[in-house]
């Protein structure tokens, strides 16, 4: 059960407990009746009847009140009767920290009321030594753990017979058992604020007060608001927005601005909130040059001071100061500096345009504490934007060493794969050369050994018995019409496997570091050569058919190693793809659509390079040139399963891949990109559509040097 107490059992306590001992020392001179209690009513009762403002009245009893008693808090609650949303507003307090500071906060609600304050109104006075253990209303309970209060003491605050507020009295840290001697005191002081409340209404001015210290508690709200809202913001943009609007919300002013000085002293409005209709001023003013501010290096504004002028024309302003006001439309003003850090960043202003306006204190200092705090949060947005910047160069950096990186491992596995395919080329060549060089003579020696044995048998057709068992297990008729087509098979083989030396060479082309005149079909034949297992059949693997329309080129001058590279890339994506694909499809499906890759080549000299009509690939879409002047287009089609378009836009995105983890670094195609558009001044572009294949287009600008081709 709550402890609720009357003023009658307040009073039958008091009778009962005499001399009022006190159990703790901190409110000891209360309860044995010394005068100090009974200095700070009649205090109290004195302000009483010379104060002719409210709100220093119950400022001075609230902080009487809450150091006599030592506790954490007093307020005075002022209830709003007729609102429809809260119960009423702290409108006077004074706390002990760490308390929490509610000045000025409206809180409960319209059901709290209904459920209070007939009981107020009686006189009743609410004693809760321990909340915890209270059968409270919830929306009570609430209310007051929201307020941290551990002990809760409330007293009615009474205008003649309305009840007008509530006294609190509570303590935050600890429970209380409130005596009832102190609950006497705070009921006579209550009691004296009640006459005050009257004699307020006999004066008249009793709503006026009451009115400026709600707004004064509203604009302690709003202020509270207004630089919180500032803090979080750490955009410069959004900050400027933020500040301009709040404040010309909360001054009721027609224009609000920021304004940001130059190196030198000029300046010009970098945010600004303007009433309707107003001129704007930010971006429609050329840079300001006050002259006073250019000299002084920001006057005044620099040594940290505000200047408030009610009407620029009686203020003494000089005349061209005047007309740059008048530029502003304004006719009143408050000017305050923002101090970023020591420096003196710029102004925040506020306008009167419709006529002169005495600006009272207050509104002053408002502004001037909203400076303050934006000058810390301008200061916070530039190191913010500043650690942005080198946060965005760091990542830039490390993806570029990281790119680099992965290139120079790519590079050095082509580097690596050259010097294998150069020195495996190297050691078969001699013997090779070695075994063809001595084909020729072998041939003519069998020859002449086979021309010998045909004229032993001319002329000694009969010979001895053991030759002949010889010549027939031998089968030597066959021998002599087999040997030599045995010999030159032998040569076609050599021959073969020379030409699959010089294209080993070809591609691995470690003696050419510098540009060179190359043709480019070799290149690509001997790549073909590399990947020539992955085009055959093997197991469940199917055969992936190879179509090459090489026109006639000239050599074209590029590093031709890379552009081998390049041609790897490409060609090894492809087969990738329409080996995912085959796995995917039936024997039937397969033999009814095999797979194929097409290498076709163009030499394009005027001025637009265009596909010709047999040039489309499976992607079913022209290949338009992308380059102007003397051009070499390699194009490189599969009819695969396509890319999409969000695939495709990043395809040459360093580290960008689709394949599992582990069966690419992404860095093919982006390193491919590089060699033909960074180091070949050419173009590589990529044309697909999901179901409709792949085409790679190489375009390479040359200085044609005529030869003869070598088409496939």
């Amino acid at each position: 059960m709550k402890r609720l107490l009357s003023v009658t059992a307040i009073d039958t306590e008091i009778s009962q407990r005499g001399g009022f001992l006190m159990k703790s020392q901190r409110r000891t001179s209360i309860a044995q009746g010394a005068t100090e209690p009974y200095k700070t009513l009649s205090r109290a009762i004195a302000r009483i009847r010379e104060s002719l403002d409210l709100e220093h009245l119950f400022q001075a009893t609230v902080t009487d009140l809450r150091q006599l008693l030592d506790v954490d808090r007093v307020a005075v609650f002022r209830l709003w009767p007729e609102s429809q949303s809260s119960w009423g507003q702290i409108i006077a307090e004074d706390v002990r920290l760490p308390a929490l500071a509610v000045l000025g906060a409206e809180l409960g609600d319209r059901h709290r009321a209904d459920d209070c304050n007939p009981y107020y109104q009686l006189g009743g006075i609410q004693v809760i030594p321990d909340i915890s253990p209270f059968d409270l209303p919830p929306s009570y309970q609430d209310l007051l753990i929201r307020l941290q209060v551990k002990s809760h003491l409330c007293i009615p605050l009474h205008q003649k017979d309305n009840l007008w507020g509530l006294l609190w009295v509570h303590q935050c840290q600890e429970e209380c058992q409130w005596e009832a001697s102190e609950i006497e005191f705070l009921r006579l002081t209550a009691s004296h604020l009640g006459l005050a409340l009257e004699r307020f209404e006999e004066q008249g001015q009793f709503q006026a007060q009451t009115s400026q210290l709600t707004q004064a508690a509203q604009r302690e709200r709003a202020l509270a608001t207004t630089i919180e809202k500032i803090r979080r913001s750490l955009d410069i943009h959004t900050l400027f927005q933020t500040t301009t609007q709040e404040v010309r919300q909360l001054l009721e002013a027609d224009r609000v601005g920021v304004y940001r000085f130059k190196p030198d002293w000029s300046g010009n409005f970098v945010g600004e909130s303007v009433s309707p209709g107003w001129n704007p001023l930010m971006g429609n003013l050329p840079d300001i040059a006050d002259t006073h501010l250019q000299e002084t290096q920001g006057g005044r504004y620099r040594e940290n001071q505000a200047l408030a002028v009610n009407d620029i024309y009686n203020v003494g302003h000089a005349q061209c100061h005047i007309e740059l006001l008048e530029t502003f439309q304004a006719k009143a003003y408050i000017i305050v500096p923002i101090l970023a850090g020591e420096t003196l960043w710029g102004l925040l202003a506020a306008y009167q345009n419709s006529g002169p306006r005495h600006w009272y204190e207050y509104e002053v200092e408002l502004l001037s504490q909203i400076g303050a705090q934006f000058g810390v949060a301008v200061h916070q947005a530039e190191l913010f934007e500043q650690l942005k910047h080198q946060k965005k160069e760091l990542s830039v950096t490390l993806e570029n060493l990281q790119q680099a990186q992965s290139q120079l491992v790519q590079s050095e596995k082509m580097a690596s794969l050259g010097q294998l395919v150069a020195g495996v080329a190297h050691e078969i060549n001699n013997p090779v050369n070695f075994i063809y060089g001595n084909l020729t003579h072998v041939t003519d020696y069998v020859r002449d050994l086979l021309g010998l044995v045909e004229q032993y048998q001319e002329y000694y057709p009969t010979p001895h018995e053991a030759i002949q068992e010889f010549s027939q297990e031998i089968e030597s008729d066959f021998l002599k019409e087999d040997l030599p087509k045995i010999l030159s098979s032998m040569k076609v083989g050599v021959e073969r496997i020379r030409g699959i030396v010089l294209s080993l060479r070809n591609f691995s082309r470690l003696d050419e570091s510098e540009k060179k005149r190359v043709n480019l079909h070799e290149g690509i034949d001997s790549t073909l050569l590399i990947l020539q297992h992955r085009l055959k059949s093997k197991g469940d693997r199917a055969s992936i058919h190879l179509i090459k329309e090489y026109a006639e080129l000239p050599l074209v001058d590029c590093y031709a190693a890379q552009m081998n590279q390049v041609f790897m890339n490409i060609l090894s994506n492809a087969i990738d793809a329409l080996e995912m694909r085959d796995r995917d499809r039936t024997p039937e499906q397969i033999r009814a659509d095999p797979s194929w890759i097409k290498i076709s080549s163009e030499w394009v000299e005027d001025d637009v390079a265009s596909a010709s009509p047999g040039d489309r690939c499976s992607t079913g879409e022209k290949t338009p040139g992308l380059m102007k002047g003397n051009v070499v287009v390699i194009r490189i089609c599969d009819n695969g399963p396509g890319i999409p378009d969000e695939v495709r836009s990043r395809i040459f995105d360093p580290f960008f891949t689709t394949k599992p983890i582990g069966s690419g670094t992404g860095l093919g195609l982006s390193i491919s990109y590089q060699i033909v558009v960074e180091k070949h001044g050419g173009s590589l572009t990529c044309l697909s559509q999901p179901g409709q294949g792949t085409e790679f287009r190489i375009e390479l600008p040359m200085q044609p040097v005529p030869m003869t081709s070598q088409a496939a």
